[in-house]
């Protein structure tokens, strides 16, 4: 009985799918056919987990046949839930019949997951080129998944950026699905002088700006002769070009102040030393002088009369 059971244990299926991938839902089963009454019901169990492996690896195949790590933890993390809520109450009914329903409660989980995953998660790339890392659901090893844009295109458009001079003005090409770029890509900032949009540009016309791991660069004290056609184009080490995009920046000119003539005089005619005085001025001297005659009698007398 213990080699019929060590044998029934390590009997795997030939192919194994997304969620017999994760290790904790392989012990799951495996403990599952150890907890079984006889003999005959670990085999009754065996045939059901076999069985559920090869609905398993059709839900797989009709979605790709990938996961990623973040799904594949989710239904397993969902459907090890619902298991040990089963092994908590199986006692009550049937056995095979109950674990038919657990199994099939896997593999709509398994469904329900992948479906979320190829909609949005695989290839989410709308232009570019993405090599995702993703699981075999057959060989449950990690693998490249190739995920060329529908245009099968690097460009990801153009975007109109518009400066005042003095001013500056934000590059950003960061792109959602750039987080997903394996390795440690750069981005590749480089620029071709003149009005953009004007005519069509080779690439020799670009000159190199900056090359930095940060997806956007700021321009400051923009100057009118610095407005042009930009590109960003994110890259490996290996010079393989992940996606670019283009800015066609426009600096527009501060408007010209108007400056003032400073206030000129006009000059006396010749012969005049200055201007006459007014009336008033020719009897202020006068007034001073008697006031301060006054002041002087005053004093005199004071000082006569205190003694």
């Amino acid at each position: 009985m213990l080699l019929m059971l060590a044998a029934l244990l390590h009997c795997v299926p030939a192919g194994k799918a997304c969620l017999q991938c994760d290790r904790r839902i392989r012990l799951l089963h495996e403990d599952f056919l150890l907890s079984a009454a006889s003999v005959q019901d670990q085999i009754e169990l065996k045939k059901i987990r076999d069985h559920a492996h090869v609905t398993y690896r059709e839900t797989s195949q009709e979605r790709s046949g990938v996961i990623d790590p973040t799904t594949l933890y989710r239904a397993s993390t969902e459907y090890q839930s619902e298991f040990d809520r089963f092994q908590n109450t199986h006692h009550t009914g049937s056995v095979t019949f109950e674990a038919i329903q657990i199994m099939e409660k896997g593999r709509k989980i398994l469904e329900k997951h992948l479906d979320t995953f190829i909609h949005g998660g695989l290839c989410p790339n709308k232009c570019g080129l993405l090599y995702q890392r993703v699981m075999d659901c057959f060989s449950c090893r990690y693998k490249l998944h190739t995920c060329p844009s529908p245009s099968h295109q690097h460009d990801c458009g153009e975007h109109p950026v518009q400066a005042e001079e003095g001013g500056q003005a934000v590059l950003d090409c960061f792109l959602p699905w750039h987080s997903l770029v394996l390795g440690r890509p750069e981005y590749h900032y480089s620029w071709a002088a003149g009005l953009p949009g004007t005519r069509k540009l080779a690439d020799s016309e670009f000159k190199v700006l900056v090359v930095t791991e940060d997806a956007s660069v700021v321009l400051n004290q923009l100057h009118v002769d610095e407005q042009g056609t930009y590109r960003c184009s994110l890259q490996d080490r290996n010079g393989t070009v992940f996606s670019q995009v283009t800015f066609l920046l426009t600096v527009a000119g501060l408007p010209s102040q108007t400056h003032r003539p400073p206030i000129t005089l006009a000059s006396l005619p010749p012969g005049v030393d200055s201007p006459p005085l007014h009336p008033a001025d020719n009897l202020l001297l006068p007034i001073i002088a008697m006031v301060t005659a006054l002041s002087l009698a005053a004093s005199v007398g004071l000082t006569v009369v205190l003694g």
